[in-house]
């Protein structure tokens, strides 16, 4: 099957916030997003890319035109970022204290966000399953189209491509909270029929140093709800 090559948006205004952006509208690339960006485009210069999708949130579609300027990324609604519910727009560092916290951590298949009259809200199954039968489709109409050698783009945020990197290595919905992106990384996935190879996670160039200097926004060994504040 063709090779898929998932790209985080770059550090954005939430992201220096540290707050869970979800779908909040305006939310954009900061300079050190897009120059961080810039450093992915230069990685994939060269390479024929057979189709560029994106999720339709702002940040991520600031991503897309920098990545593949002059090319026309598709929108994609299921590669949106989780919707986060009545959370959109909180603190990371307040979210910490809720007593779902826990349940998103330890036990992701059980955690459902609460509803909101401004925000719509769902569980980390749904998010996953859409995200998931998203990335599958597309893959197989690249692979149709182009064939196996094929290369494709996929735009999207840290709990969505969390939850595909997670199906793809066989852990499911359980495994979420066992992979980490960060913003403006590339993750490298290739089908091979009834199962996926995991080429690469979080590949940035400068992922060991932004773990080491990353600051202690939420407990020791939990994940960061929305991916990380980068």
């Amino acid at each position: 099957m063709a090779l898929l090559l998932l790209v985080r948006h770059g550090h954005s205004t939430a992201n220096a916030d540290a707050v869970l952006a979800g779908w909040t509208e305006g939310v954009g690339l900061t300079d050190r997003g897009r120059g961080d960006v810039e450093r992915v485009a230069a990685r994939l210069a060269g390479l024929d890319i057979a189709r560029l999708v994106t999720s339709p949130l702002q940040r991520c579609r600031e991503t897309a035109a920098i990545l593949l300027p002059g090319a026309t990324a598709e929108v994609v609604e299921d590669l949106g970022e989780c919707r986060y519910g009545a959370w959109t727009g909180r603190r990371l560092a307040d979210l910490t204290s809720e007593p779902l916290w826990r349940t998103v951590q330890d036990d992701p298949a059980s955690a459902r966000f609460p509803e909101s009259d401004t925000y719509a809200s769902e569980s980390l199954t749904e998010m996953t399953e859409r995200t998931v039968a998203a990335i599958r489709r597309i893959d197989e109409e690249v692979t149709q189209e182009r064939g196996p050698d094929a290369v494709w783009v996929a735009v999207s945020h840290g709990d969505p491509i969390k939850a595909v990197i997670a199906d793809a290595v066989g852990a499911g919905i359980s495994g979420l909270q066992r992979v980490h992106v960060d913003p403006a990384s590339v993750s490298v996935i290739r089908r091979t029929g009834e199962r996926s190879m995991v080429l690469a996670t979080n590949s940035s160039g400068e992922a060991l140093r932004a773990a080491a200097a990353r600051p202690a926004t939420v407990p020791p060994g939990d994940a960061t709800v929305g991916g990380g504040t980068g």
